[in-house]
């Protein structure tokens, strides 16, 4: 199998020679690390050297105050490059001292079109250069439910959700629509030729969701699927990512069409691969699993091996072998690195 065939066969609940791997998206401080272990100059020659099958294309953007599409909207209208600084879902938006619908659309808010922003011609040549065998995957993120939270200021957006949602819906269906037009212009630019898309919301703690079941149901699933049968109508994947507890969520995820839920934090509640065997074995499938917490930073390379073959005990196929958080951190030894893909890409 070339990795396109096994991306598929593993996310269908095929049979595979071997789970589909996939390495995330290492922070700048942990890429050179890397690469000093494995003798590579870059991290494309990285993923190839390690045994990675994706091949990740960000889809590219650019307008007067940054340089990635999850930064494209400037919730505090000051022009600030967010492509530098430290975001937070605390600090107050725009939107955070409005009282009704009519103090949101007052503010005249200056919403972003991609299609300014975003040059089909850089999206075809970026998808071009992928390895005719790996599964490409478009970084759209598309994280609504954060962009809103941003927009008003966590707090009061999540108050606002109970006392006034009207003004919240007006906001995250103006980011929906960005979104959606956003990946309407990617996969056009490369039709046929992008296997996978990667969207997603972190709406999980430790111990479980930040926001009640139906409250995910309400603000989150809606634009969700609507990202979700867009993909689908070029037959393209979709994976969706939730860092935290979401297993109250993932029932609602199955319903709006997801395929692969990312990165199942390993030590959250409710996220250990038997439970989640348990409850949805036959009814999704997974990417991640192999605990960035404690096992790759602190543990041995015996002990990371032990772990994947545990993974593909319980999933022999439905999971794609991951970290459990996408941006590997500088802490993880290049050395446990290497014994997860080891034994992931070992064939039985």
């Amino acid at each position: 199998m070339n990795s396109i065939e096994r991306f598929f066969a593993t996310v269908e609940r095929r049979s595979v020679d071997r789970p589909a791997c996939w390495l995330g998206d290492p922070t700048p401080e942990a890429v050179p690390a890397l690469c000093d272990f494995y003798h590579v100059k870059d991290i494309k020659e990285l993923k190839r050297v390690c045994g990675d099958d994706f091949y990740a294309v960000e889809i590219p953007y650019h307008s007067e105050h940054c340089n990635a599409i999850f930064a494209a909207f400037d919730w505090y209208m000051n022009g600030s490059n967010v492509d530098t600084e430290h975001r937070t879902l605390t600090a107050d938006g725009c939107f955070a001292r409005c009282e009704d619908l009519d103090d949101v659309t007052a503010i005249d808010y200056p919403w972003p079109d991609p299609a300014k922003y975003i040059d089909p011609k850089e999206c075809e040549r970026l998808v071009e250069e992928a390895p005719a065998d790996k599964a490409v995957m478009g970084m759209l993120w598309a994280c609504h439910f954060q962009d809103v939270c941003a927009a008003f200021g966590m707090q009061t957006c999540l108050m606002n959700m109970i006392s006034d949602p009207e003004m919240v819906h007006y906001v995250d269906d103006h980011i929906i629509e960005f979104y959606l037009k956003a990946l309407k212009i990617f996969l056009e630019a490369a039709r046929g030729k992008v296997h996978v898309i990667l969207i997603g919301d972190d709406m999980g703690s430790q111990r479980g969701l930040m926001i009640s079941p139906q409250l995910v149901k309400e603000f989150v699933i809606p634009g969700a699927k609507k990202l979700i049968d867009l993909a689908h109508s070029y037959g393209v994947k979709v994976m969706y990512h939730s860092c935290g507890s979401i297993v109250e969520a993932i029932p609602l995820l199955i319903e709006a069409g997801v395929d692969i839920i990312h990165p199942i934090q390993a030590l959250a509640a409710g996220m250990d691969p038997a439970s989640l065997k348990a409850k949805f074995d036959g009814e999704i499938s997974f990417c991640g699993g192999v605990d960035t917490q404690d096992l790759l930073p602190n543990g041995t390379p015996e002990q990371v091996a032990a772990k994947v073959r545990e993974l593909r005990t319980y999933f022999p196929t439905g999971l794609i072998i991951s970290p459990s958080h996408e941006g590997l951190q500088s802490d993880v030894p290049p050395r446990n690195i290497k014994a997860l893909f080891d034994e992931a890409n070992t064939v039985y």
